[in-house]
């Protein structure tokens, strides 16, 4: 994403969807940031259901901050991702 708008996000979303066999997302929780504020037109869009997690509450979010950490084990905070190969994520 080239900056953390709603656009952006919106559009990070659309693309990622397609990449997922249809009825893959069933759900989304999601945080409380700006870059959500289109979450109307995801949800219209693509036909999956938002949720917000309550602030302060990671743990509404497991799969995200469990994704997170694992990433955290090979790449520290900070690295920009746009500049790491795709087989070094894999």
């Amino acid at each position: 994403m080239k900056d953390r708008s709603a656009q952006s996000m919106e559009s990070a979303i659309q693309a990622l969807h397609l990449y997922f066999p249809l009825g893959t997302f069933q759900t989304a929780t999601t945080d409380r940031g700006k870059e959500f504020s289109c979450h109307e037109r995801i949800r219209d869009t693509l036909g999956v259901p938002m949720y917000f997690a309550d602030p302060y509450s990671s743990w509404q979010r497991g799969s995200n901050e469990n994704a997170n950490g694992l990433l955290r084990e090979f790449f520290p905070k900070g690295t920009d991702f746009g500049k790491v190969r795709r087989s070094e994520l894999a």
